[in-house]
Order: C-alpha cells, then structure tokens, then sequence
C-alpha cells in the first residue's frame, strides 16, 4: 500500500500538474446531480474547495489524466446509453486511493464504453476531502476505507439507491444494476457488496427505501482487500483500528476482515497483474479465495504484467483488453445479451 501514497503524494506536491486548476464538469448534456438532499452525512471539517487539475507527467498511455481533490459533495452524472438500451447499468467508481478521484481515466472513458454497448453509466464523485499521504494529524472522519472512514461508502450506498429509485424514468431494469471501481473503487466495489444490508446514514428521503445491493461487481486493481492491506490501512490516521483476525491466519491470502465474505454477495469480476507497483495481487487472490468458500460466483483475471493505473487505456500489454472479457461475462451472468 505503501507506494500508492508515494504516487498519490507525487501528485499532490510535485506532479507534472497544470497550471490551472478548476472545478470538475462532465461533458456538454450531462449533469452533476447531488447525492444528498440536506446536509451530507459524517462531514468532515472543511479543507478547501474542490478542485480539477491534469495531470501532464505521469502519463498513462501516453495521454495525460485529469483527476479531482478535496470531495464534499459528491455527485452522480447519469450517461445514457447509445443505440440499444439493455436495460443494464453501471455505477462507476473511479480510483484515487480515497485522496484523489481519476475522473477521466477510471470515469468517464469508462462510461463512453458503457455507453456504447447499451449500458446507462453512473459516474459517482465519493467524496475524498482528506489530505494527502494519511498524515497523521488528521483526525477521521477523513478519507480512507470503510470502516476507517464511512464517507465513501455512503455516498456508493446512496448512488445505488437514487439508480433504482429513478429506474422507471431513466430505463434500468432494477434487477440489473451493477458497480465497477478501480483501485480503491475497486475495494468500494467489494464493500458495497458486503455492506448493503445495513445503511450507514439516517434516511435522507423516499430513495432510502430501496435496496443497495449491486447485482454484480466488477473489481479493477483493487486494494485494501487482503488482512495485511487491513493491518496498513488500521495504523494510519490518529486514530488506530484493531483488525481482528485468527491468530494463525496467513495475512497474505486471508480476507479483509472488515469485508464479510457471505453467500449473497453478488457475482464478482477481478482483474490484476501480478506486476502491479501499488496494490499487491494478492488482494484480489485473498478476495477470490474468499468468495468462492463462500459459494459466489466469481471469476478472475491475473496477468504476469500490466501494473496499475491503466484504465481502459490500451497499452502493449495484453491485460488492457480487460473489457471485452467484462463483456463477456456480463453475457453468461445475463446482465446483457450477446
């Protein structure tokens, strides 16, 4: 875990960041619509507006990525599908390490391939206001994984519940809402599964009747999924969490004990290169394993090489074609037809 926050500070402090940073916007059509009615659950002291920014230095693809910082108020902006609508779709959860969301990289780009193949797409802006690096002095609630901080995870479980409750009038069958993150959206992805039974904020309005449980999952890269990503992430913050676990449990391939592993989780997609410099592959094995004790359909791609960060961008290495195998699986789930 450790050199995602080297990564993260780099583009913080030093990156090859514009000049210019802004506020985030989608694209012309589309609008950011706000998750929460009144005041937003858990919020934190305030460190600064919000902003945009490119970065221009560490590219991906060759292309630079833009990315937004200091959350809120989170937000969701609906894509509609183009040409046949499959009645599916999708709540997107772009990566960040819970600092900083890659709106384009991980959200947007994304949704344009939704899109196109008759999947409506969610973009979620989760609020990520802490600072960066976990410094120490910050006190939670601040951002970070559930349970160290609830935020995220709230704003998912909301998304998810605003989808079905305007289903009719954006033309998702409710029975087909699925989630897909990268990195720490990744591991938002897992937590709603394991967490949808119980909401984490007081009733904000009639959506709350619905229910948040993805139909499926997909995981890209995704971190904090293992017992020893737990341990890292309990120890920082001023406040420490005990992680409780077996004492005989192999920290490496056991589960993150804060995700509880049962039965009606939903189907689950995993994809990671064993290469990946951020998050180690053995969250998505401990994740697999995991699942598939408990009788989940799962299915999981590793890869010798590929790292971390890529998006749908295609690159020379064979695991950025991950989705048409999505695509495909998506299929034999009956999410979509061929």
């Amino acid at each position: 875990m450790k050199p995602l926050l080297f990564a993260m500070c780099v583009v913080f402090a030093f990156g090859g960041v514009s000049a210019q940073r802004t506020t985030w916007q989608p694209s012309p059509g589309h609008t950011q619509m706000p998750i929460w009615p009144g005041a937003v659950p858990d919020a934190p002291p305030a460190v600064g507006p919000e902003y945009a920014a490119t970065e221009t230095k560490e590219l991906v693809a060759g292309v630079p990525w833009v990315y937004v910082g200091k959350v809120s108020q989170p937000t969701i902006t609906v894509y509609a599908p183009k040409g046949k609508n499959t009645g599916a779709a999708v709540v997107v959860f772009p990566g960040g390490g819970y600092q900083i969301l890659a709106m384009d990289l991980e959200g947007t780009e994304v949704c344009d391939w939704l899109t196109s193949k008759g999947i409506t797409c969610v973009l979620l802006k989760y609020r990520v206001p802490g600072e960066a690096g976990y410094p120490k002095s910050v006190q939670y609630p601040k951002s970070g994984p559930y349970p160290e901080s609830p935020m995220a995870l709230e704003d998912a479980q909301r998304a998810m519940r605003l989808v079905r409750f305007h289903a009719a009038e954006w033309h998702i069958d409710p029975h087909k809402v699925g989630v897909l993150g990268f990195s720490a959206g990744g591991h938002l992805s897992a937590a709603i599964g394991a967490h949808f039974a119980k909401r984490l904020y007081p009733v904000a309005d009639a959506a709350d009747k619905e229910s948040c449980r993805p139909d499926f999952a997909v995981s890209i890269y995704p971190g904090h999924l293992s017992l020893s990503a737990a341990e890292w992430d309990a120890e920082q913050g001023t406040k420490k969490f005990v992680v409780r676990h077996p004492a005989n449990a192999d920290k490496k391939l056991a589960p993150n004990p804060d995700l509880p592993v049962t039965s009606k989780m939903p189907p689950t997609f995993l994809l990671q290169a064993e290469d990946d410099h951020v998050d180690d592959v053995n969250d998505s094995l401990a994740y697999y394993i995991a699942l598939k004790k408990a009788g989940v359909p799962v299915e999981m791609h590793l890869y010798a090489q590929g790292g971390h960060s890529f998006g749908l961008r295609r690159t020379k290495f064979p695991i950025t074609g991950w989705p048409r195998l999505v695509e495909t699986w998506l299929v034999t789930i009956a999410m979509i037809s061929e």
